[in-house]
């Protein structure tokens, strides 16, 4: 099985292409499309826009929805935003939490440098 750091270098390496060939400044679903292109072409397993219920006591609180997990191991987020708010990582910490996932990147395509848009977060 392949290490966290290695998982997470090749995501990133995938948002790298996508960003380098689409520049910043479109729409999220677009980056998430060609996101899942270029997970396959690696050959990593993801599932996106995927759909767990936060539940209390027995009791559906309602649905939360993920844009991307990978491998089963990494909670991907995807913004195409001016500004990346801390509400945004707050986010991800909480579908880390209610899916017991301890890895999360958190990724902005809407910024000049890509490596400026990624915080990787760990719980």
């Amino acid at each position: 099985m392949m290490q966290d750091n290695e998982l997470t270098e090749k995501i990133i390496g995938c948002a790298i292409e996508v960003h380098r060939n689409l520049g910043p400044g479109l729409l999220e679903s677009i980056y998430e499309k060609a996101l899942c292109y270029e997970l396959e072409s690696k050959g990593l397993l993801y599932k996106n826009q995927v759909i767990v219920p936060v539940m209390y006591k027995n009791t559906c609180l309602g649905d939360f929805r993920l844009d991307l997990v990978v491998e089963d191991r990494v909670i991907v987020e995807l913004k195409a935003v001016e500004r990346n708010d801390p509400v945004f990582k707050a986010q991800l910490m909480s579908y880390m939490k209610l899916t017991d996932k301890k890895l999360g990147l958190l990724i902005n395509f809407n910024v000049p440098l890509l490596k400026d848009g990624i915080t990787r977060v760990i719980l």
